[in-house]
């Protein structure tokens, strides 16, 4: 069984920055992609970014130039720096991670319960 758990989420200005974390436990033998997915009250979930084991970065639209994924493949860890926030960005991260759990097995997608993001003055 794979466990992500996330922290860093909580209240912050427009304008400010928060660091979102996500470390991965459990029965892991590899973690291909990791990467943050978002949602916000009455919209559909939406990637936020993801990285791939050699450190290759993807970013939705509306974060790219003011968020920043990184990994600590040793920890099996993911990390989100939030810049310059919005109001809009304002919804529930939730973390996510391609695990494979022996040599022969696939990898298979786990999610983390969510952390809330709320922007606000």
């Amino acid at each position: 069984q794979v466990h992500l758990k996330e922290s860093g989420g909580g209240l912050v200005q427009p304008g400010g920055s928060l660091t979102l974390s996500c470390t991965a436990s459990g029965s892991i033998f590899n973690i291909g992609v990791m990467g943050w997915d978002r949602q916000a009250p009455g919209k559909e979930r939406e990637l936020v970014a993801s990285i791939t084991s050699r450190g290759v970065t993807t970013y939705g639209d509306s974060v790219q130039g003011r968020f920043i994924i990184s990994r600590d493949n040793a920890k099996n860890a993911v990390y989100l720096q939030m810049n310059s926030l919005k109001s809009e960005d304002t919804a529930v991260f939730f973390c996510n991670a391609d695990v494979k759990d022996s040599l022969y097995s696939t990898y298979q997608v786990h999610w983390g319960q969510g952390t809330q993001v709320a922007v606000s003055s």
